[in-house]
């Protein structure tokens, strides 16, 4: 992949940091900073879809928890009696 060179500024104790991480794990600051910016992206994306485009039926209430941990545990005893794998 071709990379593009810019310029940043930077706190310097977080240069130290970088520094230091980049020794204990033998590999250079500009990778550090290269995974650092990659994070940085990912978690500011704007994503074209959803992402869950499904819908189901249901009350549009949040159910309450006795209600949710009876219909799990529903579901893994079923799994439990059928198997792995097995569609119920």
């Amino acid at each position: 992949m071709a990379m593009k060179r810019t310029n940043v500024y930077a706190d310097p104790e977080d240069l130290a940091i970088i520094k230091e991480a980049a020794k204990r794990r033998g590999m250079s600051e500009a990778e550090i900073i290269r995974q650092g910016i990659h994070l940085a992206a990912m978690a500011n994306r704007v994503w074209d879809e959803p992402l869950f485009s499904r819908t189901f039926d249901g009350a549009g209430s949040t159910p309450p928890k006795s209600e949710v941990r009876d219909i799990v545990a529903d579901a893994v005893r079923r799994e439990s009696l059928s198997g792995p794998g097995t569609a119920v």
